[in-house]
């Protein structure tokens, strides 16, 4: 897709960004939660199912997220150093 200089991104384009669902294991920071999202790969040779998990800084505005909440984060602009994520809602409470 070309775009000419004088051509405004579309909506389209802007939305095009990565979502993830994971678990906040860390709130301490002040606006600033720790996610872990994890996912089943099937190994390449044995081909038993094995869970990798990664961990996502996240901007959380407002401080709603706690500890074990289960949240939905999108790609953003680089807000720090280590924080490229937001916290775009809460979708299950810690019980």
């Amino acid at each position: 897709m070309s775009t000419t200089p004088n051509t405004p991104t579309t909506a389209v384009d802007r939305n095009l960004r990565k979502e993830r669902i994971g678990i906040v294991t860390s709130d301490k920071m002040n606006k600033s939660v720790v996610v872990t999202v994890e996912r089943r790969m099937m190994h390449p040779k044995y081909g038993k199912f094995v869970k990798k998990s990664s961990t996502f800084m996240a901007h959380d505005e407002k401080g709603e997220a706690h500890i074990g909440d289960t949240v939905r984060i999108s790609e953003t602009r680089p807000i720090s150093k280590l924080k490229r994520w937001r916290v775009v809602e809460i979708v299950e409470r810690a019980k």
